[in-house]
């Protein structure tokens, strides 16, 4: 399935902030936890308006997503 960069941007960024949250504590991890439920929110949101549109089911979109991203980051060198 071809997802869409905006979708993988999205999600990425969303990691991004989650990966954060290591080694914080008390407001600074509250604050960190709320820029990650954000990022994720905005991702989940732009998921579900291209599940409306190309009419192809959210789960799938949303697996195929996070594939890409892990793959991303993966090391083709290792």
């Amino acid at each position: 399935m071809d997802v869409p960069q905006d979708l993988i941007s999205l999600e990425r960024a969303a990691e991004e902030q989650r990966a954060r949250l290591a080694g914080l504590d008390g407001e600074e991890f509250e604050a960190q936890q709320r820029a990650w439920q954000e990022a994720a929110r905005a991702a989940q949101a732009a998921i579900a308006d291209h599940a409306k549109v190309s009419g192809r089911p959210a789960e799938a979109i949303e697996t195929a997503v996070k594939r890409a991203v892990r793959q991303a980051e993966e090391d083709p060198a290792e």
